[in-house]
């Protein structure tokens, strides 16, 4: 094995060695949850598939069906670690993960270490800045300590301070969308020259070709403008926003259905009966049929207070459905009025009422070509292919940035660093 990592060090300065087999990337993450769930594995499949030597080290804590996405990748060549990884601070636990992590990049020695997220980003990185393997990227999702909704100033301060100690020491950050990459560095904790966009990308056909579901099956009627929130039910999502908005004058013919699972259906099952509303929403809990569901649908409300560049929204307008989408991260970036269907300000319920009623008013014919105008979006820049192929050519100059630039490890803070670490 030491053979190998000498031989791993050399080929990223001499490129002759490099073709003797493909790049090889290990991906960490602990956020397996809705659209981060989905990333790593359409990317992990997509890296396979496309000659890459691919592993992938994952906690199924947060959802214990991310096995079956395990056992998937595994049974498709790519090589899985399940590390119970959790995303609260437990020092003692994360110390542990964390030379578990260190012991498997020694055992597979990559050439990229591509990290997801908050938990995965701080485990993954310091392990390669202790063991001095692997070329650093992250996808931080949207940052932790940008939550403001969800965490308390102490706590996001000491995120923030986490992550930028840890910025100095990654080669590249990645931004699954424009809006995303304008979000990180307004934030001053990334560089302009680590930043590359690499926008999410779905494989459509699922969606394109999905038999819709009987409308009375989602129990709506057929005058009713049945519309749709698919996503875990949380502060993040902003389903109580769209619950809040079926209540005001000119909704008053919309039906609403929630899909997903989560800590706030408590919460929101209260504030539907509390608005005079429950008689027109339906929580549908987690289902395997998104995709006929989408195609069921007249519209996808996307009522979050932040995103990343939003999966649902992808496959809505696969489906050519229309998207009612706030102005956040990644939605901005896909949805405009009159393209893919209407946007409002974050956490506007007036706009997103006024955007509804703008959806009613419209002819079945006119919705058809706002969800057409969308499905030609996707198609011109958001395919599973394109998001693979632009993270290739991003480790490529990670591992080229690594091969060149001793000095980045160094200026990395010494804390996350040990390279004489035997673990």
């Amino acid at each position: 094995m030491g053979n190998d990592a000498t031989r791993n060090e050399q080929g990223f300065a001499d490129g002759a060695w490099r073709s003797t087999r493909p790049l090889r990337v290990v991906h960490v993450m602990e956020s397996t949850i809705g659209g981060t769930r989905r990333h790593l594995v359409d990317v992990a499949l997509g890296q396979a598939e496309a000659g890459l030597d691919v592993h992938v080290i994952a906690s199924c804590e947060r959802h214990a069906e991310f096995r079956d996405d395990l056992e998937r990748l595994a049974a498709e060549g790519v090589g899985v670690l399940e590390l119970p990884m959790v995303r609260s601070l437990r020092p003692l636990v994360d110390y542990s993960h964390l030379r578990a992590v260190q012991r498997h990049l020694r055992a597979i020695v990559p050439d990229v270490v591509h990290t997801h997220s908050s938990k995965g980003g701080v485990l993954g990185r310091v392990a390669s800045l202790r063991t001095g393997i692997g070329a650093r990227v992250h996808t931080p999702h949207t940052f932790a300590f940008l939550f403001s909704h969800m965490f308390g100033p102490a706590k996001r301060r000491v995120f923030r301070s986490i992550e930028e100690r840890l910025a100095r020491g990654t080669h590249v950050v990645v931004a699954v969308g424009a809006g995303e990459a304008e979000t990180m560095l307004a934030s001053g904790v990334v560089r302009a020259d680590q930043v590359r966009v690499v926008p999410n990308g779905i494989d459509p056909g699922p969606f394109e070709t999905a038999e819709p579901l009987a409308r009375a099956d989602l129990g709506a009627h057929q005058d009713e403008l049945l519309l749709g929130v698919v996503g875990l039910l949380n502060v993040a999502k902003g389903q109580d926003l769209a619950l809040r908005a079926l209540a005001r004058p000119g909704a008053e013919r919309a039906r609403l259905v929630l899909v997903g699972h989560g800590d706030t259906e408590g919460e929101l099952r209260a504030l539907a009966a509390d608005l005079g509303v429950a008689d027109r929403v339906e929580f549908l809990g987690w289902r395997r049929d998104v995709p006929r569901i989408l195609r069921s649908l007249d519209g996808l409300v996307l009522p979050s207070r932040w995103e990343g560049l939003p999966y649902v929204v992808l496959e809505a307008m696969a489906a050519g459905t229309p998207v009612l989408a706030a102005r956040v991260d990644g939605a901005r970036d896909l949805v405009g009025d009159g393209r893919g269907g209407f946007t409002f300000e974050v956490e506007s319920v007036d706009g997103l009422t006024g955007c509804i009623a703008h959806l009613a008013s419209l002819t079945r014919d006119e919705r058809e070509r706002l969800g057409a105008s969308g499905r030609a979006t996707l198609l011109a820049g958001h395919t599973r292919s394109t998001m693979v192929s632009g993270l290739e050519a991003v480790y490529r100059e990670a591992v080229a940035l690594n091969a060149n630039s001793g000095a980045l490890s160094e200026s990395a803070d010494p804390a996350f660093q040990s390279p004489g670490s035997t673990a």
